[in-house]
């Protein structure tokens, strides 16, 4: 998710064609095209411009209900009801990649979480996170920690510090109701990252931006990014 503000301007975008099966976007007011997976702008009066990131979820809708019970949800627009696709996610799946890196060690249409910090860019394989998670990695220096929420489909991404000092976090067994653990305070923390119990009570886990790909077209735009590897 980007804001749609640059250098104090409000721009309004519509769908303006598709390249490698990644969503163009043109604004109104310039007609400058804009690349959807980088937010940067790639051709127009506006080239070189980049919209700026804001962090956003990618949840199931049970999860984000039952953390937002009382959260908005947008409506489909009755007089195109009909024109949704809803099998769109495996229609897509199946279609050719046109571009492809057969020297890689994933497949073009193997999902990945992909995130960058301070420019360095890595992949995590959906497969290999979902039997490890939580995750915890080192990128560009900072502690990661990447955790699949308690339906086993929504993910979220944090720094692993607790006021300044590294932590290590790991799932608490069951029969518990779903939380972590860390090593450092062994507070209890929950899915959106806080502290529900001990010393740490209260306090936030930092938030990092990062996206559910396909990986042929996160390495596409992230050229430079290394594969987790357990």
């Amino acid at each position: 998710m980007w804001t749609r503000t640059v250098n104090g301007r409000a721009l309004n975008f519509y769908l303006a064609g598709i390249n490698n099966q990644n969503f163009l976007m043109r604004d109104k007011e310039t007609g400058t095209w804009w690349q959807q997976i980088t937010g940067k702008a790639i051709y127009g009066p506006l080239q070189g411009a980049a919209l700026e990131l804001v962090l956003s979820d990618e949840l199931t809708f049970g999860e984000w209900r039952t953390e937002s019970p009382s959260g908005q949800v947008l409506a489909p627009v009755a007089k195109y009801t009909k024109e949704y696709d809803s099998n769109w996610e495996p229609d897509v799946a199946k279609l050719p990649v046109v571009i492809s890196f057969p020297n890689t060690e994933l497949k073009s249409r193997d999902v990945v979480i992909g995130l960058a910090i301070d420019g360095s860019a890595r992949a995590y394989p959906w497969e290999t996170f979902v039997k490890q998670s939580p995750v915890l990695d080192r990128v560009n220096g900072t502690p990661l920690l990447i955790v699949l929420g308690p339906d086993g489909k929504s993910f979220r991404a944090f720094v692993a510090r607790i006021e300044g000092h590294d932590a290590e976090f790991f799932l608490q067994s069951a029969p518990q109701p779903w939380s972590m653990l860390d090593t450092l305070t062994n507070s209890q923390w929950n899915f959106q990252g806080c502290a529900t119990s001990g010393p740490a009570q209260g306090k936030c886990l930092a938030r990092v931006p990062a996206l559910k790909d396909y990986w042929f077209d996160w390495r596409n735009y992230h050229p430079d990014t290394t594969v987790y590897k357990h």
